[in-house]
């Protein structure tokens, strides 16, 4: 997986598609209670910074699922987006386009994206 539009020394042989992985997480009422009472003080909730951290993971490895399901062996343009549902819940995704890649010289790579 790879921001860029490319994955250096290889080249994209066919693009299979955008594809995506979601995961939906909410802090449990002790943990908010913590947060809040953490947020009096300032800095860095570390709830939340854990919650968050582990949601981009679990994310990242459904994304890795679903290229692999279309037998992509390369993900381009990886990003994250997150947004709010209500004010408990917070939704991450993590999506790019599914691509086939291959070495410059011609051999398909056989890449885990795992």
């Amino acid at each position: 997986m790879v921001t860029t539009n490319y994955v250096p020394g290889k080249k994209i042989t066919k693009v299979l598609g955008i594809i995506w992985g979601i995961t939906v997480r909410s802090r449990g009422l002790g943990g908010n209670i913590m947060a809040g009472l953490r947020s009096l003080g300032g800095g860095e909730i570390k709830e939340y910074s854990k919650m968050l951290s582990d949601a981009r993971a679990t994310a990242m490895s459904r994304l890795s699922e679903s290229a692999t399901q279309l037998g992509a062996n390369a993900v381009i343009e990886m990003r994250f987006d997150s947004s709010d549902i209500g004010q408990v819940m917070t939704e991450i995704v993590a999506y790019g386009t599914a691509v086939v890649v291959e070495n410059v010289s011609g051999n398909v790579e056989n890449v885990s994206l795992s």
